[in-house]
């Protein structure tokens, strides 16, 4: 499986996996670390939004942040980014435009009483 990522990334050596994975995991945390002081800069709260409404807006917001912090910690760790973010942001994509067609056929479905979209 190692030698599967290696070759998909580009790249020779194990130490260099650990270090993408070490700045996958940085930049992951550290973008959410930073989403809660941005949300409260923004003046969104958790009490003042419902659920369904708060983490959505969360996650939009995640998602510039991460990219920004991904290249930084890249050059920090010496690692170009852009070419191995290119097949997880495609993952990404992939992934939540499912989810959102998904979540729309489901609303669609509740909101006509079932007349659209039967199982």
């Amino acid at each position: 499986m190692l030698e599967r990522i290696k070759e998909k990334w580009g790249i020779t050596s194990s130490l260099q996996v650990v270090i993408i994975f070490i700045v996958f995991g940085v930049t992951g945390s550290a973008s959410t670390l930073v989403s809660g002081p941005t949300l409260e800069f923004l003046n969104i709260q958790k009490e003042a939004f419902h659920p369904i409404i708060y983490w959505p807006l969360r996650i939009l917001i995640v998602f510039p942040i991460y990219q920004v912090l991904l290249v930084g910690f890249g050059f920090v760790f010496g690692i170009l980014v852009s070419a191995i973010t290119f097949q997880k942001d495609k993952f990404v994509f992939n992934f939540f435009y499912k989810m959102a067609t998904k979540m729309s056929k489901a609303m669609l479905r509740v909101l006509s009483f079932g007349i659209l979209f039967k199982k």
